[in-house]
């Protein structure tokens, strides 16, 4: 696991920052809203007490060293709009998979491309990864364009891989290394 200590990355519109109690709330708002969790691996949450679980999870992760969760932070407002993750660090291959989930009321203005790129920054040039992975509902049109223009390829379909709302949902695995980001 990668040593992981307080950090803040800054793009021109966003701040991302390590996440605490004081986001219970807008945790809650942005996994509660059933258009954020359509393609998401769990229902839409019901109880603020999952956000607070949520919460006591991301700081267990940054002690252990398992999990870089940044909350998403607009710089004019200071409203945590969502977050972004890199986790299931794979230490031996420089590797992890990368997450993240932004409020609705934010969708299309280029936020989470713009904290992806600054996560990945962070990851491929602070804690040294030669490999980011990600997964998305192929249905989710909006996931693959952000993953796209960030330099991810598309490497694999993997057919029923999750039971989402009660339904079979397939997976298309994207991946982006450091040689492909390198030469872009």
């Amino acid at each position: 696991m990668p040593d992981l200590t307080p950090t803040k990355l800054f793009t021109p519109r966003l701040k991302l920052r390590w996440m605490d109690e004081r986001d219970t709330d807008a945790h809650y708002a942005v996994f509660s809203d059933p258009l954020v969790t359509r393609y998401w691996s769990s229902e839409p949450w019901t109880s603020r007490d999952r956000a607070v679980q949520a919460i006591a999870r991301i700081r267990a992760a940054y002690a252990d060293g398992s999990e870089a969760r940044f909350g998403i932070e607009l710089l004019e407002t200071g409203e945590l709009i969502g977050n972004c993750a890199l986790h299931h660090f794979f230490e031996a291959s420089r590797r992890c998979e990368l997450g993240y989930a932004i409020g609705s009321r934010h969708w299309g203005r280029g936020y989470v491309s713009e904290a992806l790129a600054a996560l990945l920054d962070y990851g491929f040039d602070v804690l040294d990864l030669n490999r980011v992975e990600a997964d998305i509902d192929p249905r989710n049109g909006a996931s693959a364009r952000v993953l796209e223009k960030l330099g991810f390829r598309k490497e694999g379909y993997m057919p029923e891989r999750w039971i989402v709302h009660g339904e079979a949902a397939d997976t298309v695995n994207y991946g982006l290394l450091r040689r492909y980001r390198d030469a872009a």
